[in-house]
């Protein structure tokens, strides 16, 4: 998969003083390049009568590689730097979604036709047939995206708010990819109970539930307990969506290895959300051994009973052909912990277990990293599918289906195919809605 220049990086923009003389903006770009960063975008702000404003996006380490980008530049004759920009606080003030009404309002014959008096007309409609709702109102295109916030990203427990933005963010993704409206809920409690009586009793708001960022083991009751509750599809994205894109990815992976996928030993490293979501579906798709390890012996005794087996590292790493790692735990996996034809794909992001780089050079046939597996490859489509037929839940023959159109959706040379595929996320929604069907998950109204 092509990697966008600057991924991992922080984006910057520096606006520029530049005197208006030949050989100037070399100089500019020449300094920035040998203090090791790349440059993007570049535009002139204003031109004067003796320099130049430009304003020019870099990409830098950390913060610490800016200071020093800085300093060098505040040594070159001719260039001044006004103001450093951050992009991505930029696009983030005011958050990135809002909520707005699909009808214009032009007069008040148009606000009594949508509220008082006309829309009780609707209400006493619903009442007497409430299915008239999935016509009438907006619940049949909304998905909750309910975090409590323990397990944001690689970032841990950081609380529900400061997770508010990876939820406007993925809510923004809905919008975008499938036109569906997504609507963060941040829950100020670590207890599953609570968690799970605060979406029931919020449940009828919505279409589906998307868990997402909430830490295991307390995830998979809070989903187990939702999922056997509600009449409305609810889904982890860490477990599920995650394992969808890993599945996929797998599946063209066999192709460049030459391995096949069921006969395979997978070793799973980390049997958290996504290390359990993963190992899970394997299964299920009909991967005969699974092995997998975790620091918690409850991750383990959890995987045996799903049907996988148990192990230490050195188990993992000796006995498998195809090894996932999800432990957040940089340079876990180590050179010559690799045997030569392994498959390796270190998720954490975003610092891998292993640099895939190191990992062929140890002999492994293919590696990759989480820059290559982005669950944003899944969820819009699983959940656009879902809602088009009205299911009741989502299982796992509609997350293969899915999983088997990402994969088939790669080009030459690619993994899975990128986020912004044209067509990727249709043909997920639509194999989706067919293994719903062919499930019989779906809404009957009496």
């Amino acid at each position: 998969m092509e990697i966008e220049k600057g991924a991992g990086k922080l984006a910057k923009t520096l606006r520029v003083l530049i005197l208006d003389k030949p050989g100037y903006l070399g100089k500019l770009t020449s300094a920035i390049g040998m203090s090791g960063s790349n440059i993007g975008d570049l535009r002139i702000v204003r031109m004067g009568r003796t320099h130049n404003v430009r304003e020019m996006t870099i990409y830098v380490d950390s913060d610490e590689h800016l200071e020093r980008i800085l300093e060098n530049l505040s040594n070159v004759e001719g260039i001044i730097v006004e103001e450093v920009i951050d992009l991505v606080h930029q696009l983030h003030e005011g958050g990135k979604i809002a909520m707005k009404s699909r009808l214009p309002l032009k007069n008040i014959g148009d606000i009594r036709k949508i509220y008082t008096p006309g829309v009780a007309a609707i209400c006493r409609d619903i009442e007497k047939k409430p299915e008239l709702a999935w016509k009438y109102t907006s619940i049949p295109n909304m998905v909750a995206i309910v975090t409590n916030g323990t397990a944001i990203l690689g970032l841990g427990d950081i609380g529900p708010v400061a997770g508010m933005p990876v939820m406007e963010g993925k809510a923004a993704l809905f919008d975008h990819l499938v036109g569906i409206s997504g609507v963060p809920i941040l829950i100020r409690s670590k207890d599953p109970q609570v968690i799970i009586d605060t979406v029931r009793n919020i449940a009828p708001t919505f279409g589906a539930i998307k868990l997402e960022d909430i830490a295991a083991p307390e995830c998979f009751v809070i989903e187990d307990t939702l999922d056997e509750q509600l009449d409305i599809p609810v889904m982890h994205d860490d477990q599920h969506g995650t394992a969808v894109v890993v599945l996929a990815a797998l599946l063209n992976t066999t192709r460049f290895s030459g391995q096949m996928l069921g006969k395979s030993v997978i070793g799973v490293i980390g049997l958290g959300a996504a290390g359990m979501g993963i190992s899970k579906l394997l299964l299920s798709y009909g991967v005969k051994s699974v092995i997998g390890t975790d620091l918690k012996e409850s991750a383990r005794e959890m995987l045996v009973a799903a049907g996988g087996r148990g192990g230490t590292l050195q188990d993992v790493m000796q006995e498998a052909q195809i090894v996932v790692a999800t432990t957040g735990v940089p340079g876990l996996i180590k050179s010559e912990m690799v045997r030569k034809g392994q498959v390796i794909l270190a998720l954490s992001n975003p610092n891998p277990e292993i640099i895939p780089e190191s990992a062929i050079e140890a002999g492994a046939a293919f590696a990759a990293d989480g820059k290559s597996v982005n669950n944003a490859l899944g969820f819009p489509g699983i959940f656009r599918g879902a809602l088009n037929v009205r299911a009741t839940r989502i299982n796992n023959k509609m997350l293969i289906a899915a999983a088997k159109v990402i994969a088939g959706c790669a080009e030459e040379g690619e993994l899975v195919p990128s986020i912004l595929h044209p067509e990727v996320h249709k043909k997920v929604a639509e194999a989706v809605e067919r293994a719903a069907l062919e499930s019989g998950v779906v809404r009957h109204w009496e």
